[in-house]
């Protein structure tokens, strides 16, 4: 088995991008077939607990306060109605609920609410996420005591090229909330957007800081740019899907260990551009009608094409609770 590295450099990384696409693909499902089982996706169902309205300036964001977006803003949810939601999310096949809020950081005024949130969906038997912003050490600490599987905090794009994409908060502070992530003993999802109107150098550095962490985020959405009316973004010309693919399969070979997931911008792909993703090392996606704010492939459609692929969802993880029911039965 390949031994996993965290000292790839970005002449490294080019070549791979640089090699004949079909040998790339090849190669990067090799790797998979090296780390995870054969055509088994890892599902995910994603909810807004709170909407709108966000500090941040980022350039690709219907939710940032900065731009025009006619996005409608919506206050926090109830706990019972994300409950529900992920009750549905686990009946529909789906192994983690993710939770996201827009916002720059979670106030202490909220963290009984999000602490609560955890625990409830926690005891669902489903793995949890959350993508909140920005996180202290201290914050980081409660939310894995409450039972949060994953912290999401995506990169977004090379550090050269972020300056153009937000300037409200730095390329290191993402960083140093990975790092009280990490050092609270959560699994860490982060990834970056492709199409951002960055160039394949971009490209290259994002998987480059993902890679050297000291370790590989368990997760990695590779998102592909939703262009929505109203923000900084909403012209920029359209990103090949083969570049996208090629990212795909550069990160299976870099980060052999990590779900790759295939996210925002999927519901634009045809059902054999998803199967060359899924080729090129891809093996997680969100399921549902929305990311958020933008739209996404359905469950319906999911089903239709992963009978299609011969693909089956991955099962959820059972609890400590279960593993403890059944080992006293045993």
């Amino acid at each position: 088995m390949p031994l996993v590295r965290n000292d790839w450099t970005r002449e490294e990384i080019q070549t791979l991008y640089e090699q004949p696409f079909l040998d790339l693909v090849f190669k990067a499902q090799q790797v998979h077939r090296n780390h995870f089982e054969a055509n088994t996706i890892q599902v995910s169902t994603l909810l807004s607990i709170k909407t709108g309205k966000c500090p941040e300036d980022c350039k690709y964001c219907s939710q940032s306060a900065h731009y025009d977006s006619k996005l409608e803003a919506e206050k926090r949810i109830a706990v019972d109605k994300v409950i529900s939601e992920a009750k549905e999310a686990l009946a529909s096949g789906s192994s983690r609920f993710c939770m996201g809020a827009a916002w720059r950081n979670p106030h202490e005024r909220d963290m009984p609410y999000v602490l609560e949130m955890v625990k409830e969906v926690k005891a669902l038997g489903l793995e949890t996420c959350m993508t909140l912003g920005m996180l202290n050490q201290s914050q980081a600490e409660r939310l894995h005591e409450a039972g949060l599987d994953y912290y999401n905090h995506n990169l977004d794009t090379s550090r050269e090229y972020y300056s153009h994409i937000i300037t409200t908060r730095t390329f290191d502070d993402r960083l140093n909330t990975l790092d009280h992530v990490r050092n609270a003993g959560m699994k860490v999802c982060s990834g970056g957007i492709v199409g951002l109107g960055e160039n394949r150098n971009d490209r290259i550095g994002l998987l480059q800081e993902l890679a050297t962490l000291p370790t590989h985020p368990e997760s990695v959405p590779i998102n592909m740019l939703v262009p929505i009316d109203g923000t900084p973004l909403a012209e920029v010309e359209k990103l090949d899907v083969t570049e996208w693919i090629r990212t795909i399969a550069v990160a299976r070979i870099i980060m052999p260990q990590s779900y790759i997931r295939l996210s925002a911008g999927r519901e634009a792909l045809s059902d054999s551009d998803q199967a060359l993703a899924f080729m090129a090392g891809a093996n997680s996606l969100f399921s549902g009608e929305k990311l958020l704010t933008t739209p996404n492939a359905g469950e319906g459609k999911d089903k239709q094409l992963f009978n299609k692929l011969g693909l089956i969802a991955e099962k959820a993880k059972p609890t400590v609770a279960e593993l403890s029911v059944d080992a006293m039965s045993a």
